[in-house]
């Protein structure tokens, strides 16, 4: 398993954490598998009335898609099939909150789960980056989710800046991304304060409220993911070339942190 969840029957509350320390906890098919899979059965379970949403270790929140992922593609250009599409908790119907607790780096696809939570508590050593531009690929369905959630300069600054910036978490949090900051130690328990606050209210009070928050930016939403797919295929470097702008970085090459 991937995918470690732990519930607290006494105070509503289930813990989803990616267990991929090792790979910066980046998503494989089989933890996209799963990642849906848990969404779609907390729909059912009664006991489980909030959630808080983390990844393994100190280094990494999630990294997005495993980059030894090899994900077969249909040979009709109007199709594409993208693993990430259904790991967030709304794309499986669940409108119970989310509350995600932010350890460490934070990057490409891990946007699909944090443009998915109600709100994001992150530890002060937490960065933000999406490296899509930088190996010569299209960040589509990432820039959407982040345009929703922080001003569009923020957002367009750290989309097309690639690998060459990260958004400190002081920074995140100034700017409205973060709700929260704590120091590394901290970073479960407040996650769990909040969730634990939202699982004593009435259930249907608070997805109802989830509901209607979502609501309110779905459309906009639908219609700006309903281009990326095309986005992705014009704009995309054939996957050799992604592949060797990837093998040629340099890793701890310095980056701006802002």
């Amino acid at each position: 398993m991937t995918v470690r969840v732990d519930r607290d029957k006494e105070t509503g509350v289930a813990v989803v954490t990616l267990d991929r320390e090792h790979r910066h906890n980046a998503v494989d098919l089989e933890t996209a598998a799963e990642l849906s899979e848990v969404w779609r059965e907390f729909r059912f379970a009664g006991e489980v009335r909030a959630v808080v949403l983390t990844g393994a270790g100190a280094a990494a929140f999630c990294t997005g898609i495993d980059r030894g992922v090899d994900v077969p593609q249909p040979a009709s250009p109007y199709s594409a099939d993208d693993p990430l599409i259904a790991i967030g908790p709304k794309s499986c119907d669940l409108w119970k909150p989310v509350v995600a607790a932010v350890n460490g780096m934070a990057c490409g696809g891990a946007f699909y789960l944090l443009g998915e939570a109600e709100f994001l508590i992150a530890s002060e050593t937490a960065t933000f980056f999406d490296p899509h531009t930088a190996y010569g690929m299209v960040s589509a369905y990432e820039a959407v989710y982040m345009a929703q959630r922080m001003p569009f300069g923020e957002a367009a600054r750290m989309s097309l800046m690639g690998t060459a910036e990260r958004l400190s978490a002081r920074r995140a949090h100034a700017i409205g991304l973060v709700s929260e900051l704590t120091a590394p130690d901290e970073l479960l328990p407040a996650a769990l304060r909040a969730a634990q606050t939202l699982a004593g209210f009435p259930t249907e009070a608070v997805q109802g409220t989830v509901r209607a928050l979502w609501s309110a930016k779905q459309a906009a939403l639908q219609q700006a993911l309903a281009q990326a797919p095309a986005l992705i295929a014009l704009g995309n470097l054939a996957p050799e070339r992604q592949a060797e702008l990837f093998a040629s970085r340099r890793p701890g090459t310095e980056f701006r942190l802002r």
